[in-house]
Formats: structure tokens, C-alpha cells, sequence
């Protein structure tokens, strides 16, 4: 797959270590994938220049550490003329993190890759206020953690029930991790306002009588982790990929627009108003 590096991709990113002249190199893996010629490159970059090893950090990204400052920009260029691009710092947007989705994960409600190189392309690098974070889930078990991102895309399946397949064995019942299912007479009812668009009830079902209605994402914003912890809410709770990149581009815009400097996305909505912003972002949208 070729990919046009962008400007700031040819920047390393160096970190600081606590040795003196010494750093580490932040690496770019989009959604975490990255090709076995890219893996032998950085291998053989970490014995050159590093202590032979690398570390994973928790979004996905790979970090070569103890490489001595006069010698990074060497190993820098080694990396990109092998296909490894560079990561990136500051108040910008990061490197977008993502789980397998339906590619390999039963759970999986959309194809994450896809959207996680889209979202890549558009955004990575973007001036912001504060840094800013982008993480892609295949579905509402978050493994792609999107709940703690300034901007999360989680996949969503609504469910539909079949009465002609279902031999009302009750499976789908305890499987519901929300409580959601039951039977009305004789007839298995979802509480739609519960319903957390798992699939849960579609996977498990042994007689396919629960299948997808719709398949889409939600919408969460204002995540993050660090020192001051908060779990991002949703914008949408169901959208399809279309309206789902036109209220991206209206979040980016607001955020870039009201953001302080060294604010983040989700502090900021405590300041102006978690209520006042979604509303104000989706009355922006157009479509």
C-alpha cells in the first residue's frame, strides 16, 4: 500500500529520555497495522541505532528508545526510506488507534481500518488547541478505547427480531448486558432507550432470529484520560459513515474555533458546557 507522507510526517518525533542525550523515536502505525517489511525495518533500525528493543506504547504507536540525538535524524531517515513513518507530538492530532473490527471480531459492527485511514488522512497532524486524540472500536466493548479518546467512533448494530426463526429458547435474554431483551407476549421486545447497539443479541443468538436492522457508529466526544480522567459522551448515537465525517469536520472546526490553548476537548466543554456544545456542533451541520 503506498501512502503520501505529509510534510510533518517527515519530522521525527523525538522524546526527551531522563539520560542525557539520549531519545526515543515515536513511530506511526495507523490503527495499530503495520506490514512485516515495516516490522524488519524497524527491527533492524532498533539494533543499529537503539538497545535492540522497542516499546508499545498504549495507543498503538511504536517507540525506539535509547537512540543518541546525534544520530536520530539517521535513523529517522533509515525508517522512512523503509516505509515507517514518524509519529507525532504536541498540540496536534495524533496517531488514530483502532481494533480489528468486522475484518476479524464477530462483534465488529463496522470495517475499523478503513475508517481509521480515512480519519488519518484527513486529520493527522491538524493544529489544535491541545493534543488530540482519535480512536476507532468496532463496537460498544471498546477495545479500540474510544470511550477515553477526544473523539470516538464506536461501531453500532441495531437489532431486529425475526418471530419466524426464533424458537424462543430465551439465550438472547441473560445474554444482554443491558437488560434490554424480554418477552411481551410471546413476543421478544427491545428496549430501544437501553439498548447499547452491541450485537450481542445478534452474534449469540443460535437461530439467527436477532439480525442487524442497521449498521452505523456512534459518536462519542470529550474523552481522555491522564490527570484529569473524564469518559467522553456521545454527539449521535447512530449515525451512517456519511453524516458521520460531516459532524467529525463540525466537531474539528468547534473545537479549533472555542478551544483554549492546552485545553482539551472535553475540558473545554466543562467550561462552555457539555449540553451547549453538541448542540451548537450538530446545528452546524449542514447536511
Amino acid at each position: 500500500m503506498t501512502e503520501t507522507i505529509r510534510p510533518v510526517e517527515r519530522t521525527p518525533c523525538m522524546i526527551r529520555q531522563k539520560q542525557p542525550g539520549v531519545c526515543a523515536l515515536r513511530l506511526k502505525a495507523v490503527g495499530g497495522n503495520l506490514t512485516a517489511e515495516q516490522l524488519r525495518t524497524i527491527a533492524r533500525v532498533a539494533d543499529k541505532y537503539g538497545a535492540g528493543g522497542v516499546h508499545l506504547s498504549t495507543r498503538q504507536g511504536v517507540e525506539i528508545h535509547h537512540i543518541r540525538q546525534e544520530v536520530a535524524e539517521d535513523a529517522a531517515a533509515e525508517l522512512l526510506a523503509g516505509g515507517v513513518l514518524m509519529g507525532i507530538a504536541g498540540p496536534r492530532v495524533r496517531i488514530v488507534v483502532a481494533c480489528p473490527g468486522d475484518a476479524t471480531c464477530r462483534y465488529g459492527a463496522i470495517e475499523t481500518r478503513h475508517l481509521a485511514e480515512e480519519l488519518d488522512r484527513r486529520y493527522y497532524g491538524d493544529e489544535m488547541p491541545h493534543k488530540f486524540k482519535i480512536a476507532v472500536a468496532g463496537c460498544p466493548n471498546n477495545c479500540g478505547g474510544a470511550r477515553e479518546a477526544d473523539l470516538g467512533i464506536m461501531g453500532a448494530t441495531v437489532p431486529k427480531w425475526d418471530p419466524d426463526a426464533c424458537n424462543a429458547c430465551g439465550l438472547c435474554i441473560p445474554a444482554c448486558p443491558v437488560g434490554a431483551i424480554s418477552v411481551q407476549e410471546e413476543t421478544y421486545v427491545c428496549d430501544r432507550e437501553r439498548c447499547i447497539l452491541c450485537s450481542v443479541c445478534v452474534v449469540r443468538c443460535p437461530k439467527e432470529a436477532w439480525t442487524p436492522d442497521a449498521r452505523g457508529a456512534s459518536i462519542l466526544i470529550g474523552g481522555t484520560l491522564g490527570k484529569q480522567p473524564r469518559i467522553g459522551v456521545p454527539l449521535k448515537r447512530f449515525v451512517v459513515e456519511q453524516e458521520m465525517f460531516r459532524l467529525v469536520e463540525c466537531l474539528v472546526a468547534y473545537y479549533q474555533a472555542n478551544g483554549k490553548p492546552k485545553e482539551r476537548l472535553g475540558h473545554m466543554m466543562e467550561r462552555i458546557g457539555r449540553e451547549r456544545v453538541i448542540a451548537e456542533i450538530l446545528a452546524s451541520d449542514d447536511g
